[in-house]
């Protein structure tokens, strides 16, 4: 095994990254539990002081009361600041181990007429709860350890220091070993969940997207548009449908192949002129997009088809706009033997409180009716009669 593999529990350092947000957020979990424990025991201990027993005397009242008091400090950083403590989960990490050993020595100094069990218990907890590297964790071990068997002879009788230095000595080898082994089993199981993630995200990406296009797929686009239609009322959409004219003869004459980059062009000119290729690029999953921005969806619907909302604007003419530049840049298109594309398109408006894309469809597919009938290379509008070129 190399000391590379050492270091981050028998895997790579890019490995051991791969896995670093769910190593900080078990981290924290583990810090929330260690807290509310340690809380629990300052309680105990402090109700022992105060009524004078099982051996604690009302002395050491005030040291109880100052772990209390970090225990509280340190549970209420954890519960109302998630995000800093999550990203400082290395500070989070070794703040509290090095609160439990210091807490662990100096209990043990204050009952020196016996061994210490609750630093050594608290080492063992703390180096089965937390994730760190090897080297870090090592050292910590020796630098408490070092502490705590050097108060032990400075307070306590020869014959229960040097109790004390071989409990310390067997509880921190067999800590050492459990502690990368747990943790390598925790990083096995994290780097398994993290391609299992990555597996799924794949899967939604290849489920939501055309292949040959990369816009949304029929079925994706229909559950996005209806999820924005009753998270986004009150703003200004319209629905498109897009259909190439003369595609057949495309085929025919050009072959499939040139068909096939014909309307990869067109999804790549809906894109550009809708100004969504950017947004799109952030974040493929479209579970996670965040619909109440103001962005236009695009979509293929099979063959020759496509399929837009479009919002971001105000009014018909604003948007008309927009499809005019879409219709523009289609037809400037050039390329091998294709001289400009050519499309009709149908477009309505989403009423106020439309929920049901179907009638929005029916609606926009009238539109592409008739500016098919009227000369195609079109747009028009349902319930406008006039035709915009």
């Amino acid at each position: 095994m190399s000391p590379k593999s050492f270091i981050y529990y028998g895997f790579d350092r890019n490995t051991y990254y791969h896995c670093i947000d769910m190593i900080r957020s078990t981290n924290r979990k583990h810090a929330i539990i260690m807290t509310t424990w340690f809380l629990i025991i300052n309680v105990i201990y402090m109700t022992f002081s105060a009524t004078n027993i099982m051996g604690v005397t009302q002395e050491e009242i005030p040291f109880y009361a100052a772990y209390t008091i970090v225990a509280i400090l340190f549970s209420l950083a954890l519960k109302f600041l998630p995000q800093l403590t999550e990203r400082r989960s290395a500070l989070i990490t070794y703040t509290s181990t090095l609160t439990l050993m210091s807490y662990g020595i100096l209990n043990s100094i204050a009952h020196p007429y016996m061994p210490a069990t609750m630093y050594l218990v608290l080492f063992m907890l703390a180096s089965l709860l937390y994730i760190g590297n090897m080297p870090n964790t090592i050292f910590l071990a020796l630098a408490s350890n070092v502490a705590f068997v050097a108060t032990s002879f400075r307070f306590k009788t020869f014959s229960i220091a040097y109790s004390d230095t071989y409990n310390a000595l067997i509880i921190s080898v067999i800590s050492i070993g459990l502690h990368y082994m747990f943790q390598r089993t925790r990083i096995s199981q994290f780097e398994l969940l993290h391609r299992n993630l990555q597996i799924q995200q794949e899967l939604e990406v290849k489920s939501s997207f055309d292949s040959l296009t990369g816009l949304l797929n029929r079925g994706r686009f229909f559950s996005i548009s209806e999820a924005i239609l009753r998270k986004c009322g009150g703003e200004f959409k319209v629905l498109c449908l897009v259909d190439l004219d003369g595609f057949k003869q495309i085929n025919d004459k050009l072959g499939h192949q040139m068909g096939d980059k014909v309307i990869q062009t067109t999804g790549s000119t809906i894109k550009s002129a809708l100004d969504i290729e950017k947004e799109w690029g952030k974040d493929r999953q479209t579970s996670k997009w965040d619909l109440t921005k103001r962005i236009s969806v695009a979509g293929r619907l099979g063959g020759d088809e496509f399929i837009l909302l479009l919002r971001g604007k105000d009014t018909r003419a604003e948007l008309a706009a927009v499809l005019e530049h879409l219709l523009s840049a289609l037809n400037a298109v050039k390329f091998d033997g294709v001289n400009g594309i050519r499309a009709s398109i149908g477009a309505t408006e989403i009423r106020d409180g439309e929920f049901d894309m179907d009638d929005a469809y029916s609606r926009a597919d009238d539109a592409l009716y008739e500016s098919k009938r009227s000369g195609k290379n079109a747009i028009h509008f349902h319930e406008d009669k006039e035709q915009m070129q």
